[in-house]
């Protein structure tokens, strides 16, 4: 008879037993539950059973823990469905990131007291959008149509957001959940935009070609097209924000 070849050095990572948990129940009215703990020989057998301690339980408790983060981790940004066509880049490495973008239209806007803009709808240009889980970077587009890499960016007519595009989110409390899709991802960061009070230009920079405060006042309520010259180009394109 020939003789049996050892390959388990040709597979992946080994895992081998080193503990088992047996639960049981009672089958009285109220249920009780008991767990016991067993150690695993090096032959996979289980010995020594005794009831499951503290310290034991804690163990299972931090691999479950770890476990559990892997799994979200796995589901984060992963779409619901075929990917739209307005998401541009998708980076699914730890420090996570998406672009999109998002055609013009009309949305609702809030203002802070100080500035004397009424809250209401308004139309805002077409948006490139870079988000990771705790940032957001926005700038406008001078068209509807889909950004290539070489397609330059205009800064965001907006109050609270830096030359470099960075938005500062103020009191606003993010909280992009580690299981989120791509979907709720991106909308969660729109939503977070424009719920948000527009209250300051940042460090003194003018985003647009005149008054960024008359161009909302003209804007908000009247149903007027957004003045896409008063745009103002920024030193960067999209394939800047791939590196």
């Amino acid at each position: 008879m020939k003789e049996m070849e050892d390959i388990t050095q040709n597979f992946g990572t080994l895992y081998y037993p080193t503990s088992a948990l047996v639960f049981y129940q009672s089958k009285e009215q109220i249920e009780d539950n008991y767990v016991e703990h067993f150690d695993m020989d090096k032959n996979g057998n289980p010995i020594n059973a005794h009831p499951l301690t503290e310290r034991e339980a804690k163990v299972l408790a931090k691999s479950l823990a770890v476990n559990t983060k892997k799994e979200k981790r796995r589901e984060f940004l992963n779409p619901k469905g075929i990917l739209a066509t307005n998401i541009l880049h998708i980076n699914p490495s730890e420090n996570a990131s998406v672009i999109w973008f998002t055609k013009s239209g009309k949305r609702n806007l809030f203002f802070s007291g100080n500035l004397e803009i009424p809250n209401g709808i308004g139309e805002v240009p077409a948006l490139l959008w870079f988000a990771t889980e705790r940032n957001l970077t926005v700038f406008a587009l001078a068209n509807n149509r889909r950004p290539t890499e070489n397609t330059l960016l205009f800064y965001a007519p907006f109050f609270n957001v830096y030359e470099n595009g960075n938005v500062c989110m103020g009191t606003v409390d993010v909280d992009i959940k580690k299981s989120a899709s791509l979907e709720e991802f991106t909308q969660k960061w729109e939503d977070y935009f424009f719920n948000s009070y527009f209250s300051h230009l940042m460090n003194g920079h003018n985003p647009i070609n005149g008054n960024c405060l008359n161009l909302w006042k003209e804007l908000i309520g009247t149903g007027n097209k957004f003045p896409n010259k008063v745009l103002k180009k920024s030193n960067k394109t999209l394939k800047n924000l791939l590196k």
